[in-house]
């Protein structure tokens, strides 16, 4: 792989193509997401994504502006909403519309202002520095075509103080549970998604993109590369996934 090319799932591609590739796999599959997120993972992405809003801690009695990246329809930004007080904002960021699209028809009237959709890159977010209090980004850090832009953006929009929490696929360690999981992603997870959306090929996409993404030490390191300190990973589900925090100092 030279400086010109990337990964897309197991395949190397020209690094200016892959923002297209990713953007058709999440077109394709925009409005049945959450049912396929449901299907694939059991009900588990419900509680992992508890879990990260969890961790965040949105307080309830001060202003809070909160950025959450890749979260097209919703469903991070929802939760943060019911946990925190009337103070809190939160912009949902992702570069693809028709996952904007259906994040807006769900949220309908229920949060008021509270909440906004903008349509923009990670690698190039359109905020003054030091916008946001906190920035969460959930099963999307790996279909950014350069990881470390996205960080070190993240970084530029937090606030001092500010935190950065990332929930992503990790690596599965635990004997006979890893074959297990490996059979079910690359058997049923794409089968599943050509009866449900009709389509095969991104959820065979997004079985190898997890592959692909550095195991939680490698990516901690990334984190802390971008300017974060106190980073640390912690995994749930046997590994399944890993919640990443790091915090502007």
């Amino acid at each position: 792989m030279t400086d010109e090319n990337t990964h897309f799932g197991f395949q190397s591609v020209p690094l200016g193509e892959k923002q297209g590739k990713v953007n058709e796999v999440f077109r394709s599959v925009a409005g049945r997401y959450d049912l396929m997120n449901d299907l694939m993972s059991a009900g588990l992405h419900r509680l992992w994504k508890g879990d990260l809003v969890a961790t965040l801690r949105p307080p309830r009695d001060r202003v809070f502006r909160h950025l959450d990246v890749a979260g097209g329809t919703g469903d991070v930004a929802f939760r943060i909403l019911e946990e925190s007080g009337p103070q809190t904002h939160v912009t949902v960021l992702d570069i693809n519309g028709e996952m904007l699209k259906v994040g807006a028809e769900r949220a309908g009237r229920r949060y008021g202002g509270r909440i906004d959709f903008v349509e923009a890159n990670a690698e190039e977010l359109p905020f003054e520095p030091r916008t946001f209090d906190a920035y969460t980004i959930a099963f999307g850090i790996r279909n950014v075509p350069r990881i470390d832009r996205a960080l070190s953006e993240a970084h530029r929009v937090l606030k001092p103080g500010g935190r950065f929490l990332c929930l992503e696929f990790s690596k599965v360690d635990v004997p006979v549970i890893d074959r297990i999981y490996d059979a079910y992603s690359f058997n049923v997870i794409p089968r599943l998604g050509q009866m449900v959306t009709g389509d095969a090929e991104s959820y065979q996409y997004l079985v190898e993109s997890i592959r692909r993404f550095p195991p939680p030490a490698a990516f901690a390191r990334m984190i802390e590369e971008a300017g974060f300190r106190r980073v640390t990973h912690r995994t749930l589900t046997a590994g399944v996934v890993a919640i990443h925090s790091g915090w502007k100092i």
